[in-house]
């Protein structure tokens, strides 16, 4: 029901585009795409093993033996998709355009079905423009890595597409970006999980503000983001419940460089990330301080520094690297209770990424392989949240994908 109310959407949007041809073009474009892969080990994921973000730790069974320590893999079609473009009217001096792409990922766990990826509006007056609509998070942005695998260099690299209104200016080399943020498909965590609710009860979107300078082939910049969320509005302390006024707020930065000719791919990035679990990389906040009559709590968010390097070559054939590396950095405040994120356990995690692809005008075919190392410990609450790591973990991931674009 769902895919075929999306697809009547997009029906419906193309016919009176067919009538109004003097003020309206747009275009239809999608793709076709097959990923195969094979983990050495069990690992922590998204999309039941096509979006891998790093291995899972030691569990064992009641012999020693490590349930963890096993293979996957499996063959999936769910990021094939279609999209529309359409430019036009001009609305006073300002260009109009829309996007909508859907894909076949879902949510949760309803796989198969159709999702929105891209749904926006954009006025563009030249040097500067406005977006509304959902599109790529900011922190994701024009410098990213070219590979094959779908988390596209998480946990890393920032990976989210959210509702956000934007605007962006451009004059003589130099863009200034300037977006306010919301959660739909890219959730933050808490006491219920992952959930809109934290960001919803914030009331305060997602604030990000970014510079870049771009000259013959290199795009230079550097970018600042800021995420205020309430974890709970009230708590439940023998029976009796109160209501609390608690807020996590988190501030990351970022630096990155590209240079791109006609042969050449080469990109990197660096982020010191706070509470970023929302944008699919390792992150989240512990309790500081617990209010003995009410069960209101502090908290403070957990830090951590990434930094990867891409390098691709070639037309045809196009081999690459990619190389990321992360370390979880703490709390900086003594931990008193519990704490909520993604990856909060892993210390360093190291990864790289060989790929090997064949280029033809509407096709892609390509393979990779990815050793990544975790290391894990025990959270150390009076270190303020640090890990001190005693093992680490490696899992091999082999990739084969296959991509008709039209």
């Amino acid at each position: 029901m769902k895919q075929s109310l999306l697809v009547g959407l997009l029906l419906s949007l193309a016919l009176p585009l067919c009538a109004q041809k003097k003020n309206l073009s747009y275009s239809f474009y999608g793709q076709v795409r097959g990923d195969l892969y094979l983990d050495s080990r069990s690992s922590q994921e998204i999309v039941d093993g096509l979006f891998f973000l790093y291995p899972k730790d030691h569990a064992y069974d009641a012999d020693g033996n490590d349930l963890n320590a096993s293979p996957s893999g499996s063959f999936y079609l769910l990021y094939s998709r279609l999209g529309l473009d359409v430019k036009g009217p001009q609305i006073g001096t300002a260009k109009s355009s829309l996007k909508l792409e859907v894909d076949f990922r879902g949510s949760s766990t309803n796989w198969a079905v159709l999702r929105i990826r891209h749904a926006y509006a954009n006025l563009d007056w030249g040097k500067s423009a406005v977006l509304i609509g959902q599109t790529w998070h900011p922190l994701f942005g024009e410098v990213s890595p070219q590979m094959l695998n779908l988390s596209t260099g998480a946990p890393f690299q920032p990976f989210n597409r959210s509702p956000q209104v934007r605007y962006r200016y451009q004059h003589k080399g130099w863009q200034l970006t300037a977006a306010a943020l919301w959660q739909l498909q890219y959730l933050s965590t808490g006491p219920n999980g992952k959930s809109e609710e934290y960001i919803k009860n914030s009331c305060v979107p997602e604030f990000y503000f970014g510079i870049d300078r771009k000259e013959a082939g290199w795009q230079v910049g550097a970018a600042v983001d800021v995420l205020s969320i309430v974890p709970r509005k009230q708590n439940v302390v023998e029976g009796k419940i109160f209501k609390v006024s608690e807020r996590v707020t988190g501030v990351s930065g970022e630096l990155h460089a590209k240079y791109q000719d006609k042969d050449w791919f080469i990109a990197a990035k660096t982020l010191y990330a706070t509470n970023l679990a929302h944008t699919c990389m390792l992150g989240g906040y512990g309790v500081t301080a617990i209010d003995s009559r009410t069960g209101e709590q502090d908290y403070a968010p957990f830090h951590h520094a990434t930094a990867w390097l891409n390098v691709v070559y070639g037309k045809k054939w196009k081999p690459g690297l990619f190389v990321g590396y992360l370390k979880n950095l703490g709390a900086n405040t003594p931990l008193v209770g519990g704490s909520y994120g993604v990856g909060l356990e892993v210390d360093q995690l190291f990864t790289t990424n060989w790929q090997l692809s064949y280029n033809l005008p509407h096709w892609k075919l390509g393979v990779e392989y990815a050793p990544s190392l975790a290391w894990f410990g025990t959270i150390d609450e009076a270190d303020g949240g640090r890990i001190r790591s005693n093992h680490h973990v490696t899992n091999h991931r082999a990739v084969a994908t296959m991509i008709y674009l039209f």
